[in-house]
């Protein structure tokens, strides 16, 4: 999957899209090392929040809007509550920070 920064695309890799049973779970009760990176994707403009709940590890969050352009991004910690943006969006990605994913959240985060 590719995503927009700027004028720049990075392609993210392999990611999993997610059912609306998937998208109550996340990345709860997921190792590090074998967390996917995960897609959801919403038919109308949402400001929904996520949590981390449950999830032992730091992921990357990437709000994006229906062209798949980054609206915005941030390092989400282990069990926090209420974290969002003011601004809707369409789709949103969860990477988990690890081995597999280092370049990608190296590249994201400039």
């Amino acid at each position: 999957m590719k995503i927009q920064k700027d004028s720049k695309s990075i392609d993210i890799g392999k990611v999993k899209k997610v059912n609306e049973f998937g998208k109550v779970i996340g990345l709860m009760f997921s190792r590090r090392e074998k967390a996917d990176s995960l897609l959801f994707e919403f038919k109308k403009p949402t400001k929904m929040k996520i949590h981390s709940c449950f999830v032992f590890f730091d992921f990357l969050a990437i709000w994006l809007d229906n062209k798949g352009k980054i609206i915005s991004s941030e390092i989400v910690k282990p069990f926090r509550l209420g974290v969002g943006i003011k601004e809707p969006f369409y789709k949103l990605l969860e990477i988990p920070i690890n081995k597999k994913n280092k370049r990608v959240i190296e590249i994201s985060r400039r």
